[in-house]
């Protein structure tokens, strides 16, 4: 019998809107019967979706979005089944969100000299005191009236060459299949056709996470084609890569991405939940109280 998994998802943890209890209800709504919560560099927000599965009876799966800089580049592992508690994940998510937390006020600093006041105590305003991330300054700046939309905003002011712009300095590839791996976990790469990576790059980049023994490629996604889903399946059978597919949920105001509205996976992938035990996530959801 087909279960309905969605292995990448965000709450108000990092840059989502919903709380992490209102995301598992909305997931179980939707029909998803086994969801990971993968927060952007931190693991906050675990806790209270785990005690939300008990109530909405679906397999909560412990993760988080681990922001890395490879080859000058931005990429995201995400972290699946991992121990929210471990020591070293902790610790190397903390000097992330430390990054983060000084990014977002030069990102305020530079739209400020570019003309637009407040833009870093709105976007922390719309954070609720939490990681304040691109997307926050993006709503704030849609909110205020300056740009129509989240996506011409980064392309405006928050991608390179624009007003807004820092680089980032996350971790390394190595770093953090490490971190997943030591805290338990399977370590796969997020939505990689949104890197806008040549075929040659995204394959350089394939054979350092495989030779660094990661898992899993995220085959399907919220922002992937029909056409990337067989590409992507492609690259995972030549590196032998198992596949994932989630969401990348963020907030109901985006249709297009919605929670467990995802095809299936390609043939011939090997799903990366294929040896779970989800019946232990009940022994997690008690240590987590």
């Amino acid at each position: 019998m087909f279960c309905v998994y969605d292995l990448h998802s965000h709450s108000t943890a990092s840059d989502g809107t919903l709380s992490p209890r209102a995301l598992v209800q909305r997931a179980a709504e939707a029909g998803v019967e086994v969801l990971a919560l993968t927060d952007h560099d931190t693991t906050a927000g675990i806790a209270e979706a785990s005690q939300a599965a008990d109530e909405f009876g679906l397999a909560l799966i412990p993760g988080v979005e681990v922001s890395v800089t490879w080859n000058r580049q931005t990429v995201h592992l995400v972290g699946l089944n991992i121990d929210p508690l471990d020591p070293r994940l902790s610790e190397g998510l903390k000097r992330l969100r430390d990054f983060r937390e000084w990014r977002a006020e030069e990102i305020g600093r530079k739209l400020e000299k570019a003309g637009i006041s407040g833009a870093y105590e709105g976007a922390l305003a719309l954070a609720e005191g939490s990681l304040v991330s691109r997307t926050h300054f993006a709503r704030f700046l849609v909110q205020s009236g300056i740009v129509e939309d989240e996506r011409k905003v980064f392309k405006r002011f928050l991608v390179s060459g624009k007003p807004g712009h820092v680089p980032g300095e996350w971790a390394t590839l190595e770093e953090a299949v490490g971190w997943i791996h030591g805290a338990g976990g399977e370590a796969v790469i997020a939505h990689p056709a949104r890197y806008k990576m040549t075929r040659s790059k995204l394959r350089q980049l394939l054979k350092a996470f495989v030779g660094l023994q990661g898992d899993a490629l995220e085959v399907v996604s919220g922002s992937h084609s029909r056409d990337d889903y067989i590409n992507m399946a492609r690259h995972a059978k030549d590196f032998d890569l198992m596949a994932s597919a989630g969401s990348d949920f963020h907030c109901p105001e985006n249709p297009w991405i919605a929670l467990g509205r995802l095809p299936r996976l390609p043939e011939g992938c090997k799903p990366v939940w294929q040896n779970w035990n989800l019946s232990a996530q009940t022994e997690l959801r008690s240590q987590l109280g």
